[in-house]
């Protein structure tokens, strides 16, 4: 098991269209990774499909630079639903 691998796993439940983080589990390969997974995360029917990622291949945000990430948005009004001015008779929007 000290080669074994990290994997993050996703699951898609059968009431929604995307996958959520289910957890994380060891494998020595993707498919045992699957088959993990399946075995773990979906023993009571709780998906219809599952994706294993290796821990090492996700790459994420620093929560620390937070700020520097995401405040360039904020200096874009026209990003914000507010800025558009809706015509008269225009439904479902």
């Amino acid at each position: 098991m000290n080669n074994w691998k990290l994997y993050e796993v996703f699951i898609r439940s059968k009431a929604g269209l995307h996958h959520k983080h289910a957890g994380s589990l060891h494998a020595a390969d993707s498919q045992m990774a699957i088959e993990n997974a399946r075995d773990v995360y979906t023993r009571r029917k709780e998906g219809v499909s599952i994706w294993v990622v290796e821990s090492t291949d996700i790459t994420a945000s620093n929560p620390e630079k937070n700020d520097e990430m995401f405040d360039p948005a904020e200096d874009k009004i026209y990003r914000h639903p507010t800025f558009y001015e809706v015509p008269d008779g225009v439904k479902h929007i």
